[in-house]
């Protein structure tokens, strides 16, 4: 950082000589180290000959060192030709030929010093000759604390740069998504009378009056439908939650579902109405039957949901928002669905892989979380669907938690065979499967060595390679003391 001379605006002493005559060199001295934290004394070469230090901190940094070197040599290099313009300054006296100019020192292990200085020529009299430079003092100010607060401004300028330019990129992709959504869109301010924004799909829905200035969504529902939002809008209010509800515009014979939302922004409530058709109206070229499947998975005990290639969800089931402590549908969708699914972070990341590579995966096991803290064990079948105008992915997910509570992991049977092992994977950690797996191989040994030798400790102990104490230990832990026999010696 590079510093301008400045200009040295002054009012001088009216009684210098009344105050400040006579005075010794230790009086002079304590006046010139209190002026700043750095004081050097010059020769006419320029070379420091004397200093003062002001502070610890400052008595720390090794500017002692700098006695005996010229001062140009103790500065960076770009400092050089400041004091080369400190050194050079005509030899005139007077406040108005100070300047002040801003040096680094380079110090060995850490950031350099930035001092600011000002150069003054003491002139000496001599009898019958004129007044010659005998040295120069350098008056140097700390700009530690100046520069460390500059910095920290220009880091805060740059957050808030990177800050600015990331709200852009939201904003821009927040409009287009707004813009282009297919389905009628209305933002409205505080209340259901304050439209603030609509999106084209929207107008489109309304006509061309919600075009024009003092609209509301009112104009355009019939008198049901105006209460049936008003009562949605302050369940919402009061609740953070309300059910979508049934409404028809006016001169319509169609019902429409309204979903809603709600938002603060800059200290203002905002609700975001979303509009949608039934499904009986948006597929009415479907066939009786694709209806009554599509009623029946609504309907299903199972789990389904329907998210797009990267795993967002489109559409899920009243099952689905059971498991996953789900209000209402709107609270899913466009989640990515490893928010609710996965005992870990690569669950979820697997399944996808799977589904890219082989079009199926069946009964994949893991866990789905609720929203409120409850897991469930399930079983997951998925398919990737690639034909048709949108490409989506299908999950059929299964609560299997009252199946492994029935099933006996703990019997004395060992798997009998690398895939009955592997079922356990995905259900329990690894370190808990080889745990179990130990325990229960420790169990089966100790009970055979015991039936070998009839029951007596010290043998079996002797047979296993344990000590008697070790055996004890074990028996304790897995509780087959009692009934058994006095060891034999």
């Amino acid at each position: 950082m590079q510093q301008a001379s400045q200009a040295y605006v002054h009012k001088p002493f009216d009684k210098a000589g009344q105050f400040l005559d006579g005075l010794d060199a230790d009086a002079a001295a304590e006046l010139v180290m209190a002026s700043a934290d750095v004081v050097l004394i010059l020769d006419t070469d320029g070379v420091i000959q004397d200093m003062a230090l002001i502070g610890k901190d400052m008595m720390g940094l090794g500017c002692q060192d700098w006695i005996g070197k010229p001062w140009i040599q103790t500065v960076t290099v770009e400092s050089k030709p400041k004091i080369e313009d400190l050194l050079g300054q005509p030899t005139e006296t007077g406040l108005d030929n100070i300047r002040w100019r801003h040096v680094n020192h380079p110090m060995a292990d850490r950031a350099d010093l930035p001092l600011s200085y000002s150069v003054v020529q003491v002139h000496r009299k001599t009898q019958g000759k004129a007044d010659q430079v005998s040295h120069r003092v350098a008056f140097g100010r700390d700009l530690r604390g100046q520069v460390a607060l500059q910095q920290r401004l220009v880091t805060a300028q740059q957050s808030m740069e990177r800050d600015y330019w990331r709200l852009r990129q939201v904003e821009t992709r927040y409009r287009l998504l707004f813009q282009m959504a297919s389905e009628p869109v209305l933002i409205l301010e505080g209340s259901i009378d304050k439209l603030e924004e609509a999106n084209p799909a929207a107008h489109e829905l309304f006509g061309e009056p919600s075009r024009l200035p003092g609209w509301t969504l009112l104009n355009s529902l019939d008198v049901p439908s105006q209460a049936a939002v008003r009562d949605m809008l302050d369940r919402l209010r009061a609740s953070g939650r309300a059910d979508p509800c049934t409404i028809r515009l006016v001169d319509s014979t169609q019902d429409m579902v309204v979903a809603a939302s709600q938002f603060r922004q800059e200290n203002t409530l905002h609700f975001l109405l979303r509009f949608t058709r039934p499904m009986d109206s948006v597929a009415p070229s479907l066939s009786a039957s694709k209806r009554q499947l599509l009623q029946v998975m609504e309907s299903a005990p199972d789990a389904l949901a329907v998210t797009d290639l990267d795993g967002r969800i489109l559409s899920a089931n009243r099952a689905f928002l059971d498991l996953g402590q789900l209000a209402s549908e709107d609270q899913a969708r466009g989640e990515v669905l490893e928010k609710w699914l996965g005992r870990t972070g690569v669950d979820f990341r697997v399944l996808l892989t799977n589904l890219r590579q082989h079009g199926s995966v069946r009964l994949f096991a893991t866990q789905m979380r609720g929203e409120y803290g409850s897991t469930s064990e399930v079983e997951i079948s998925a398919v990737a669907v690639n034909a048709g105008s949108q490409r989506c992915l299908g999950f059929t997910i299964r609560d299997v938690g009252r199946r492994l509570g029935i099933e006996t992991r703990a019997s004395k049977e060992l798997p009998r065979s690398a895939s009955q092992m592997t079922e356990l994977v995905g259900r329990l950690p690894l370190k808990d499967i080889v745990r179990e797996t130990t325990d229960l191989i420790e169990q089966l040994c100790i009970e055979a060595a015991l039936e070998l030798t009839g029951d007596n400790r010290a043998s079996a102990a002797e047979m296993l390679g344990l000590s008697r104490q070790s055996l004890y230990i074990k028996l304790r832990r897995f509780g087959i003391l009692e009934g058994l026999s006095e060891d034999t010696h």
